[in-house]
């Protein structure tokens, strides 16, 4: 169980950084649907932030348990906030994506409580 939680975990943390990356870098594929929900260009770094941030205590978890506890939750009210957003927005064809990055960081508080 050990090996299984540090390789999501590792897995985890790298891609939900590599979300924060591209807000931080305002790439298109981030920045459309942002758009598309009316959410206000101020927020993109906060937000971009929050997202790094989540994944850097993801991985400061492996030595500080309940940092990693704290950064996974954080995650999830994230991302469940992202797809209320989408929805709200009425865009369903792109409110699955929250939920891709949801779904790793659910296994990882998993995998990290189970151990």
């Amino acid at each position: 169980m050990n090996v299984a939680y540090y390789v999501v975990g590792v897995l985890t943390a790298l891609w939900v950084g590599f979300s924060g990356y591209s807000l931080f870098t305002k790439q298109q594929f981030v920045v459309e649907p942002l758009e598309k929900y009316g959410v206000p260009r101020s927020w993109w770094n906060w937000l971009a932030s929050a997202k790094t941030a989540g994944a850097l205590g993801l991985l400061a978890g492996f030595a500080l348990p309940p940092v990693g506890i704290a950064a996974a939750i954080g995650l999830i009210v994230y991302f469940l906030g992202a797809t209320a957003t989408a929805l709200r927005a009425r865009s369903y064809d792109t409110a699955v994506f929250p939920l891709l990055y949801l779904a790793p960081v659910v296994a990882t508080l998993a995998l990290h409580l189970a151990r």
